[in-house]
């Protein structure tokens, strides 16, 4: 599915939302993207969805898909945003197998967003208040060196993760305008958003995809750990130069659950009061060591 033509019709208006002045599309200069997706226990991530999330299935496997781009240009500054997802559906029941993969819509075919780290404030208080995006700030970096890109998240002085990919030696294949869809959890609600995106991949499948992942010590990590990463991914990709705009567009849903909720889900008291800050923290210092799946050097 192509951009609608509704976000081409406003491009040029602007907006006001939750303080955040913003001329639309919101929209990124062409921007370096590093990617990649390891198998998951299928079960294991099921256990962390919420009702009417399924874990998307290849092969019996779930897929954790870790997605890192440092916006160069954006309607609020440069950012880098660093994304770990479930590669998941969205309906009453599971869909059947390979299913989803042919028909995106009709499945609800996306990622769930399990941990979101940025740079600044303002891309919290807009991605998380307008979006529902589970944003927080993270110390952050985005390399890219002759052989290798590479990505580091820290919090609070410890190393959370780490990705690395072998660098593709061309990005020949397009990326002609495509979507994505991203679903979070915010104010009790499962918030879905849908992002569209062109430019040019060198990737890997298989066994010529080349990723090394690294999860720290630092408790936000225990979740991917209960994952069961398998060593060997199943896809590595660099993106030199993303166009990404993200839809206007949000659908929302009550979450929902057996029992009556006990405790209260984070709300706009997390993002109200933050400033329209565009500062980075300091880069991430943290020794790259902990749990390590997957290997550059095959």
């Amino acid at each position: 599915m192509g951009q609608p033509k509704r976000i081409q019709a406003t491009a040029g208006q602007y907006s006001l939302v939750d303080t955040i002045p913003f001329q639309l599309p919101v929209a990124c200069a062409p921007s370096p993207v590093l990617m990649a997706v390891f198998p998951i226990n299928a079960d294991k991530a099921r256990e962390i969805l919420p009702a009417e999330v399924h874990p998307l299935r290849l092969f019996g496997k779930g897929l954790l898909v870790v997605t890192v781009i440092n916006y160069l240009g954006t309607n609020i500054g440069t950012y880098i945003e660093y994304s770990i997802g479930i590669a998941c559906t969205q309906g009453l029941k599971p869909p059947p197998p390979l299913l989803p993969l042919l028909f995106l819509n009709t499945f609800g075919t996306g990622q769930y967003v399990v941990e979101l780290p940025v740079s600044t404030k303002i891309s919290v208080k807009g991605g998380k208040g307008i979006w529902g995006m589970p944003k927080h700030q993270g110390n952050l970096d985005f390399k890219i060196g002759e052989s290798t890109v590479s990505s580091q998240y820290d919090l609070d002085g410890k190393l959370v993760t780490y990705l690395e990919i072998a660098k593709p030696r061309s990005t020949p294949i397009p990326l002609p305008n495509i979507s994505a869809v991203n679903y979070c959890s915010f104010r009790g609600m499962l918030m879905k958003s849908y992002i569209y995106f062109k430019g040019h991949v060198g990737f890997g499948l298989s066994k010529w995809a080349k990723a090394k992942l690294v999860l720290g010590d630092h408790p936000r990590a225990d979740i991917l750990k209960s994952l069961e990463i398998e060593n060997q991914p199943w896809l590595s990709a660099f993106i030199p130069q993303i166009v990404g705009t993200l839809d206007d567009h949000v659908e929302s849903w009550f979450l929902h659950q057996d029992q009556p909720p006990t405790t209260p889900p984070e709300g706009f008291e997390s993002v109200i009061d933050l400033p329209l800050d565009e500062t980075w923290p300091p880069p991430p210092t943290a020794p790259v060591a902990g749990q390590t799946y997957g290997n550059l050097n095959r």
